[in-house]
């Protein structure tokens, strides 16, 4: 009782201990707040937010669904700088084989024969490509050696064409440069003639050249360049409307993608028919062609629940 009367006599006293307790006691709040106010943790990003900003490269038309988009990304479409160096090394390697064709005609005066060279070379690469395209689009898989990255490519050309439209010069054609350079070097290096080198030229030019003569079959009218679409309705390049064909069912016709001139004698001769066939009895392996239409490269662009992701 005595000690509870002190406190009653010194009400300063006991209000000046109760804070000094109440300071002793929480000590820790004052510091929590403080550092609450002036350390703030960095957030991380989610990783889904990443994965979408880094692979979007491309619009997708309207028809095409966001799922379809995120999975096309992974599909590189943009130009690297090893792609622009490769097409530098095969346009200068076809440049070289020009020159030295023209150089070698004036001295001779010979030029009827290298210009006929010349067409022989751009006919016979319309018919080049179009045994490379049965190749590819019908056999083999992604591990083949040497093409298997165009094969696997190809695959997903068929399943979503229109991406070819967008796709850089470059990433388009690198792959045939590449190959142009390392086969026309050499006759460049050793062979001067002008007939040999008229053929080298526009052969191989027209070759390196044919999947951007491709990528415009794929390209509306509104958008192409008129001197292309001039080309095409002269015939001299393949037509859209002649390469839409080979996208539709039974998807096994107009191969051909230089100037499309093959097309026609091929298809009603059933040439790539018949090599299919040799191929299954010799070798027992069946052609991508004689799959159902609802196979994994046909054609999609609808509700995600209709597409393979890969």
């Amino acid at each position: 009782m005595t000690i509870l009367s002190q406190h009653h006599y010194h009400p300063l006293r006991s209000s000046h201990h109760a804070g000094l307790d109440h300071q002793r006691r929480c000590p820790m709040n004052v510091h929590c707040s403080t550092t609450t106010t002036t350390i703030k943790p960095k957030t991380k990003p989610k990783p889904e937010q990443l994965v979408i900003e880094q692979t979007r490269l491309v619009t997708p038309p309207p028809s095409v669904t966001t799922t379809t988009c995120v999975t096309l990304n992974y599909l590189s479409l943009q130009s690297t700088w090893s792609h622009r160096a490769w097409v530098a090394s095969g346009c200068t390697t076809l440049a070289v084989s020009l020159v030295k064709c023209v150089t070698a005609a004036a001295e001779s005066h010979m030029w009827f024969e290298p210009i006929l060279a010349g067409l022989v070379g751009y006919v016979l690469a319309d018919l080049g490509s179009g045994l490379y395209h049965w190749g590819i689009d019908n056999y083999g898989s992604a591990s083949t050696p040497v093409f298997g990255s165009q094969i696997e490519g190809f695959q997903g050309h068929h399943k979503w064409p229109w991406t070819i439209t967008r796709r850089q010069f470059a990433n388009n054609i690198h792959a045939l440069a590449r190959g142009i350079t390392f086969t026309v070097l050499p006759i460049d290096l050793i062979c001067n003639g002008p007939i040999l080198h008229g053929f080298v030229a526009v052969c191989s030019g027209c070759i390196m050249f044919s999947q951007q003569f491709h990528a415009w079959a794929h390209g509306t009218k509104s958008r192409l360049p008129p001197l292309v679409l001039a080309l095409q309705d002269a015939g001299v390049l393949v037509s859209r409307s002649q390469h839409a064909a080979h996208h539709r069912q039974p998807y096994n016709n107009n191969y051909c993608i230089v100037s499309g001139v093959w097309n026609e004698f091929l298809d009603e001769l059933k040439v790539f028919e018949a090599l299919e066939m040799i191929v299954f009895f010799k070798l027992g392996v069946r052609p991508r062609s004689w799959s159902e239409p609802n196979s994994e490269w046909t054609e999609e662009n609808e509700s995600p629940s209709q597409i393979t992701l890969h």
